[in-house]
């Protein structure tokens, strides 16, 4: 009787040991006692880029620079954080914030504080008084014209996330906005392709966004190569080296709602030897693997494009198949 008199009396004294330890650990952020700090309240927020084909976070190795605009639950703004430090590529990085409780939205872009960035805020950077819905996101225009520098990556990403005592974890999930597009044209018959020929361009309407990364109408600009030259293919059964033409491109967002075109012509003469509608030809890399996602989920998802055309010996191209990032597409409708 005394044995088990003893034991209940060790177990309490276990409970309640167990609950001044709980206390104890607690007191330091809640304000239990005058003299003592209160609990950190706010976000700890990671930030993920998965939004590719291989579904790997590439943030670390793509992002070099971060800019967040924090809005509250009403949509006014609050503040802007800016990281361009080597913390970026750590894997561990969370940015804590520290915010009175309540409910934020936040909106984050990749690669705009960067001192090579392409797109700047529009009219000016958000700050007291600019609304959520009133953010706007332009590209540098001057990236349009011939043999300029690549457009630097941009990358966006949006949150709503409540506050608590010890911070609320939330994940920012950031897509890319830029696409580096590859224009390759091949004689059939082995013979070179000289770039000078031909002159290469891309229209398309997608130099401004909304708060929500979608595409404002602004005009169509036409894209004109980062980069143009001549490669070698191989050679050909006699031995010969077949050298191609190419021309690469940088271009912002591509939308399904758009028309972007890829139009080559030859210099001698302007006339077009390829005008085709871009959205079209890089959706048919949409292999059956890819049936059930969605067109715009694809083109957001990919970012990297190499486009062949096969041209006979006339210079004009045969429309009857092209590779698209080494998949050989055979065309049912040239006119497509």
């Amino acid at each position: 009787m005394r044995k088990r008199e003893r034991n209940r009396i060790v177990r309490l004294v276990g409970m309640v040991f167990g609950i001044v330890l709980t206390v104890f650990s607690l007191s330091s952020c809640e304000s239990i006692y005058e003299d003592l700090s209160p609990c950190p309240h706010g976000v700890s927020l990671r930030f993920i880029y998965d939004y590719n084909m291989e579904y790997a976070n590439a943030f670390p190795k793509k992002v070099d620079c971060l800019t967040l605009l924090i809005y509250d639950g009403k949509g006014d703004y609050v503040g802007t954080r800016t990281v361009m430090g080597p913390e970026l590529q750590d894997e561990t990085y969370r940015m804590q914030l520290d915010l009175e409780p309540g409910t934020y939205r936040f909106v984050a872009y990749g690669g705009m504080a960067c001192d090579k960035s392409s797109f700047v805020f529009v009219p000016s950077a958000p700050g007291e008084g600019v609304k959520l819905e009133d953010i706007k996101v332009a590209m540098d225009i001057g990236f349009t014209t011939p043999l300029q520098d690549r457009l630097h990556d941009l990358f966006w990403g949006s949150l709503t996330l409540g506050t608590s005592d010890m911070y609320n974890k939330g994940t920012v999930e950031m897509r890319k906005n830029t696409n580096n597009i590859r224009v390759v044209l091949q004689q059939m018959n082995g013979d070179p392709v000289n770039p000078k020929d031909f002159e290469f361009g891309i229209t398309d309407d997608n130099t401004l966004f909304a708060w929500n990364n979608d595409l404002i109408p602004n005009g169509d600009v036409v894209y004109s190569p980062w980069a143009k030259g001549q490669g070698s293919a191989g050679v050909t059964d006699g031995g010969s080296e077949v050298f191609v033409a190419y021309a690469e491109f940088s271009t912002s967002r591509l939308m399904t709602k758009n028309s972007p075109r890829l139009i080559v012509r030859r210099a001698s003469d302007k006339s077009e030897v390829i005008n085709i509608p871009l959205n079209n030809y890089l959706l048919l890399l949409k292999s059956e693997l890819y049936a059930q996602m969605d067109p715009q989920e694809f083109l957001d998802r990919e970012s990297e494009w190499s486009l062949f055309f096969f041209l006979d010996e006339d210079g004009a191209w045969i429309k009857t198949y092209i590779k698209i990032n080494d998949w050989t597409v055979r065309l049912n409708d040239s006119e497509m």
